[in-house]
């Protein structure tokens, strides 16, 4: 594997990063809406097994390629998962092209100070010395109102992990979700640029970092943090928009591209044939594609 690859297409790829990390609280959820219920499985280890044959068939699929997806973000489970026997991390570089991140975080505390922070996250250092393979991670919080103190609590938290992460040799996506249904998203969005701008020019020379926003109320709001010296790329999640609307605003930002995860795998069922599955993952990763360039 080589870093310095790796990082040029973090910078220069054209293309967006594929949420593949349904975690343990999020799976039944995304299995369901793949046509695979509750009563399909009998135990948590069927369950994670069902939400890795659907990972397979997306990583698998002829369209899923380094030349419209640049990265995947994995749930840490998966790095022991195999793809035509190769760990999946490495079978995404190696045989398609696409720089593998990992999902460290587990989960978010209860809500306060109209913010929910992440939960604490127990042997990090020995979770990032395991990933093989894997370029950087991605770590999640939620932002629920335009409370300065809370959105200034979980910026300063973020930013203490993404030292950790980038202390380790790898390269943090910094994720505060804003919640596309707050009443005062716009206002939460002013705060939240301005506390990344002050936790960025807090870093150090060689530390980089990635930024996973929701796509914002006010279009190019983020111009700047894409812009910022110690930032990689900036990257949106769907946030619980349908693709198509996901798409349509995510295009009226020039310096964002996409990290999709519900978005990304919209109409796609267990059922479906290969023909079929491959047709309407095909046509997400088109939609996809062309709103993040």
């Amino acid at each position: 594997m080589s870093k310095a690859e790796q990082r040029a297409q973090m910078i220069n790829g054209t293309g967006f990063i594929a949420a593949l990390d349904q975690s343990g609280g999020s799976t039944p959820k995304a299995l369901a809406l793949y046509g695979v219920e509750a009563s399909d499985y009998s135990s948590e280890e069927e369950m994670f097994g069902e939400i890795q044959k659907m990972r397979a068939r997306i990583i698998l699929a002829d369209d899923f390629t380094k030349d419209k997806v640049i990265g995947a973000i994995l749930f840490e489970r998966t790095l022991g998962e195999e793809i035509e026997g190769r760990k999946v991390a490495d079978y995404l570089w190696s045989v398609k092209g696409i720089v593998p991140f990992l999902k460290i975080d587990k989960g978010l505390e209860d809500r306060a100070n109209g913010v929910q922070m992440m939960k604490p996250i127990p042997g990090l250092a020995e979770t990032l010395a395991k990933a093989d393979g894997v370029f950087g991670t991605k770590e999640r919080s939620v932002i629920h109102e335009a409370n300065a103190d809370g959105i200034a609590a979980v910026v300063a938290q973020q930013f203490d992990v993404a030292r950790e992460v980038t202390d380790a040799g790898m390269v943090p996506i910094v994720e505060p979700e804003v919640n596309i249904h707050s009443a005062t998203k716009a206002e939460a969005e002013d705060i939240l640029k301005a506390e990344i701008l002050k936790n960025l020019d807090q870093l150090a020379e060689g530390q980089e970092v990635m930024l996973k926003l929701t796509i914002p109320t006010k279009a190019n709001l983020y111009d700047a943090l894409a812009d910022h010296p110690r930032v990689l790329r900036v990257v949106a999640l769907s946030g619980g928009y349908s693709t198509e609307e996901a798409c349509d605003l995510l295009g009226l930002n020039g310096k964002m591209i996409a990290s999709f995860s519900r978005a990304l795998t919209e109409g796609l069922s267990k059922q479906q044939s290969d023909v079929e599955f491959n047709a309407a993952l095909g046509a997400n990763i088109d939609k996809i594609y062309k709103a993040s360039v």
